[in-house]
């Protein structure tokens, strides 16, 4: 049971992230920050948080829990806001969807204090952000990966651990390095590919038309190109070596499909388009759940 969450972001992750802590009897009070006062406000109308703070710096005031829940790009100014008020025994997070950028401004910023915060990223979200879609169930059953560094505190790793397992999150632990590869692989780079193609459509003369033809494949393939744009732009710059990297994968399969096609090789392409989807059939059946 934690005394006080302070919350800095009372958007769908952080406020869905308080939902979910009080539901599970985890947090006693909340006190939230966002940059925008309506933002804070209708969070506390809604019952997401208790209290609302005029500043980051007072959200975690007296906080023995704090999350940051703001875009990558905002951490480091984030840390500078609360580093004087982060006590001895308080857990500090971030919700962030890219690992090395934030560690590195933590370092920089926390210093001493750095063994305090424990990385972590849940694998879940929505396309329609802003506190007004925050939900306890968002958490629930899905992947948290936390990516400790070489000075982070055992008991705050545990500590950790403890709450996002009590939130029904399959917690797993990676490096930094190796958890922004990955997501370059199976997150960022899905995202690129689906904002690219829907400006592909958009460019054209026949847009307005083609779009009024499709169907569900479309539909679900583009879901994710509806994300927040300012939080994705975030996301994209932050793990650019690691994303242009999968992309010129991603490149070079596109034409090794696009050589077989050009040259009239039905062979060639079934082999790999049958590749695909036996790679895809796979994944799905070890799975824990569809994952944004």
């Amino acid at each position: 049971m934690f005394e006080q969450l302070g919350l800095i972001g009372c958007g769908l992750m952080g406020g869905s992230f308080a939902l979910a802590l009080k539901r599970a009897g985890l947090v006693k009070r909340v006190v939230g920050y966002s940059k925008s006062p309506s933002t804070t406000e209708r969070a506390r109308q809604m019952g997401v948080i208790d209290v609302e703070a005029p500043s980051a710096l007072l959200a975690v005031s007296g906080a023995d829990l704090v999350l940051l829940a703001v875009p990558v790009a905002a951490t480091e100014a984030t840390f500078k806001a609360i580093r004087h008020l982060v006590r001895g025994n308080t857990l500090v997070m971030d919700v962030g969807s890219t690992k090395r950028e934030v560690i590195d401004a933590a370092r920089r910023v926390l210093r001493d204090q750095v063994g305090m915060f424990v990385p972590a990223h849940p694998i879940t979200g929505k396309e329609l952000a802003g506190v007004e879609h925050a939900d306890a169930d968002l958490y629930t059953g899905r992947q948290v990966i936390l990516t400790p560094i070489e000075r982070t505190l055992t008991v705050q790793l545990n500590k950790a651990q403890a709450v996002w397992t009590a939130l029904g999150c399959h917690v797993k632990q990676m490096s930094p390095e190796a958890h922004d590869a990955a997501y370059a692989a199976v997150s960022h780079l899905p995202h690129l590919i689906a904002f690219a193609l829907m400006n592909a459509v958009k460019g054209q003369a026949q847009a307005d038309e083609f779009l009024s033809l499709a169907g569900p494949g479309f539909r679900d393939f583009t879901r994710i190109a509806a994300s927040d744009p300012s939080v994705w732009r975030d996301i994209l710059v932050s793990n650019r070596e690691e994303l242009l990297a999968q992309s010129k994968h991603f490149q070079r399969a596109l034409h090794t499909l696009e050589v077989a096609i050009a040259s009239g090789n039905p062979d060639a392409l079934e082999a790999l388009i049958h590749q695909a989807s036996s790679t895809r059939a796979k994944w799905r059946m070890t799975a824990i759940k569809p994952q944004s």
